[in-house]
């Protein structure tokens, strides 16, 4: 029986690769991004894409494969697949939602703590023989019973926000509507008021052209000179210039990001700064999540080819 032909993007560990391989035909997508360099027999008979990474799947990619009729995402989040384009073109998008709450929102507590507590510094102060040299570690700020807003109350805010309550902190949120089920939190319609209310802002808010920069200047000025920002959503959600701006001027006191508008060529006045926390937009890499996710997307693709329900479309 000839497995259904399939395009992958980006590269898959050895578990998912060997997994896809004994039901799909594989085509990997040129690193150059030039669609000419595969043959065009072999673009007409992908029927699908198993899509992966943070490039952006437009109009100019879908159209060079006729055929294909599903873009199963790799991932919780769309922003960079041309979602209204495919949808004229009949074509399905699925995504990996749940697997990977927890992770994202364990990463997004991590950060927050190791901010606050500059753990990093510490830990260079151990290794660089400044403890022996200088004395003490200068003394860093609490986390537990501080106020924090959530940007965003879907899967992964809601997560995060049952974590903060362990250190008693007080839980404000925004979303596009208030939730039954954080009656016990103090919900605001509005971005900026959120921020002025509160120490330490999450954003976990899902990115779309309605949130670009929705964390912007006033965001920023509302939270304060004494405020934390934690990213784990996209680098589209904030304004990064006005982010940059108040780190360097003491506009607010640190940041901890996972996430850029440019990755993984990020801003580099980011890499120069003491008062933010850096990681690789690694929120949901670890390899039980990883292997979640990449489960779930081969069942979006076996339902597509069974004419079955997809799993998760979005």
């Amino acid at each position: 029986m000839t497995k259904p032909s399939i395009l992958s993007f980006e590269t898959y560990d050895a578990w998912d690769a060997e997994a896809m391989g004994e039901v799909f035909e594989i085509h990997q997508f040129p690193a150059n991004r030039n669609t000419d360099d595969l043959p065009i027999e072999v673009r007409e008979g992908i029927r699908a894409f198993a899509f992966k990474g943070h490039s952006v799947l437009g109009a100019d990619i879908i159209d060079a494969f006729p055929n294909v009729g599903l873009i199963a995402n790799y991932g919780a989040g769309f922003d960079t697949i041309d979602v209204a384009y495919a949808a004229s073109k009949n074509i399905k998008v699925s995504n990996t939602p749940d697997v990977l709450t927890d992770d994202v929102a364990d990463l997004a507590v991590g950060m927050l703590i190791a901010v606050s507590r500059d753990i990093v510094g510490a830990s260079r102060w151990v290794s660089s023989g400044d403890w022996a040299k200088s004395g003490a570690f200068p003394l860093q700020r609490t986390v537990t019973g501080k106020t924090v807003g959530i940007v965003g109350m879907g899967r992964i805010g809601r997560a995060t926000a049952n974590r903060l309550q362990a250190f008693n902190m007080d839980v404000h949120y925004s979303s596009r509507s208030e939730k039954d089920f954080a009656s016990n939190w103090t919900y605001h319609d509005d971005v900026e008021a959120l921020a002025r209310a509160v120490d330490i802002l999450i954003v976990a808010v899902s990115a779309g052209p309605d949130t670009a920069d929705i964390i912007s200047t006033d965001v920023l000025k509302a939270l304060g000179t004494d405020g934390i920002l934690v990213n784990v959503s996209r680098g589209i959600t904030v304004d990064e210039n006005a982010l940059i701006e108040a780190l360097e001027t003491g506009g607010i006191r640190a940041a901890a990001l996972d996430v850029y508008k440019n990755e993984p060529n990020i801003d580099a006045r980011l890499l120069l700064l003491q008062n933010v926390l850096l990681q690789p937009h690694q929120s949901s890499g670890t390899i039980e999540t990883r292997k979640k996710m990449g489960e779930l997307q081969r069942k979006n693709l076996l339902a597509y080819f069974a004419n079955e329900p997809l799993v998760t479309p979005i």
